[in-house]
């Protein structure tokens, strides 16, 4: 029987759920669900196939260990238990890139990074009977997290964090991240038969996140990952196959109606190549245009967007008029749903009506809510008539 692995998929606060689903899609089964992060188990490919096709999380963990430790002496020794010859080599190029810390006596993140990778050498040292470990290797990256005392440790596979896909070479003053766009649209009902319409596109990401996922096209097809050379877990034939796998899912040969405005020029040239790196500029319509001036004389879309809320906008006049227009807007628009993130708390106030459903959201540090408007559910296509 193949090895099983634990992997963690960290993703932002609020957001929980549906990382869940996807990595339930990809049939692995949930061990976890946590603050900021879900843990699931799958076998060696699981790890490229969770790196090329999940949208939500930030990147994907290979957990080395989970132990409780009170004191530096514990956290030494628990870490130097763990086999890490099992994943690192000899000339593995290894260190502790983050440490996070909550509610423990271990306070010092820069002491737990210290620590933990003194462990490591003490436990390779003695391992492959070598002084000094010349780290000209590949990548070995490792995580820890502390709640509690309670600690997990793990090896990034991801490296590069996963919302940067490798489309977004030119980006805004405050862009939303992909994997954030990509979560917020799987929240809605949107579907790729529906129009769907960001009236403050910025670099694009809302509709470009939103082709690849009517297209069904993998977020990371065209970036590679840390894990791609892990040859003590992985070989090129899985990455090979993981990636094989989601383009054979792709059904890029269907008409989406996606549409993304701003009123900077720039910006929507911007978009336009970003659309274009990412291999849906087919999908997406982008102009020119002022929010007010925002009409469409079809039914049943989306207005899925990320307005300005004051870290752009200097004069609380200014976003108290951006967001009447918003209101306004959607109000003349026929049958329509409007889902929108925003930090900005007066939002529903000049918006003129109370959001259906509001769901707080942690972007980055900054605390926001992604306000739903419900529009009504457009009408049963016939199916055809049996004769």
């Amino acid at each position: 029987m193949e090895e099983l692995y634990t992997l963690i998929a960290p993703c932002h606060f609020g957001l929980e759920a549906v990382l869940k689903k996807e990595i339930q899609s990809l049939d692995y089964p949930i061990l976890s669900v946590e603050d900021g992060r879900v843990v699931f188990q799958g076998d060696r490919l699981a790890i490229a196939r969770s790196n090329i096709r999940i949208r939500t999380a930030e990147r994907i963990l290979l957990s080395c260990g989970e132990f409780t430790a009170a004191s530096f002496d514990e956290l030494f020794e628990s870490v130097k238990a763990i086999p890490w010859e099992r994943y690192i080599p000899r000339n593995g190029r290894f260190w502790v890139t983050k440490a996070t810390t909550n509610r423990s006596q271990l306070f010092s993140a820069s002491a737990i990074q210290s620590i933990v990778k003194k462990a490591m050498v003490d436990r390779l040292r003695k391992t492959y009977h070598v002084e000094h470990f010349t780290e000209d290797g590949e990548d070995y990256p490792v995580r820890v997290f502390i709640l509690k005392d309670r600690v997990t440790i793990g090896l990034d596979s991801s490296g590069v964090s996963l919302h940067k896909r490798g489309y977004r070479k030119l980006v805004g003053k405050a862009p939303i991240s992909e994997t954030l766009a990509a979560a917020l649209l799987m929240l809605t009902p949107w579907r790729s038969d529906r129009i769907l319409v960001d009236p403050f596109c910025g670099s694009g990401t809302f509709p470009i996140e939103a082709a690849m996922l009517g297209a069904n096209i993998a977020p990371g097809i065209k970036r590679n990952f840390t894990a791609e050379k892990w040859r003590k877990l992985l070989t090129e034939d899985d990455w090979e196959k993981a990636r094989e796998e989601a383009k054979s899912l792709e059904h890029r040969d269907i008409t989406m109606h996606l549409q993304g405005y701003d009123l900077d020029g720039e910006m929507v040239r911007c978009a336009r190549e970003n659309a274009r790196a990412a291999g849906v500029e087919q999908y997406i319509h982008f102009q020119e245009r002022d929010v007010a001036d925002l009409r469409h004389p079809k039914p049943y879309g989306f207005l899925v967007t990320n307005p300005p809320y004051g870290e752009r906008l200097s004069e609380k006049v200014e976003l108290e008029e951006l967001y009447r227009t918003i209101g306004e807007v959607y109000r003349r628009l026929d049958k329509w749903s409007m889902y929108l993130i925003t930090s900005y708390e007066e939002a529903e106030k000049y918006i003129g009506r109370k959001a259906d459903k509001n769901r707080k959201i942690y972007n980055g540090m900054i605390r926001s809510y992604f306000y739903q408007y419900l529009g009504p559910k457009p009408p049963a296509r016939p199916t055809g008539v049996i004769k």
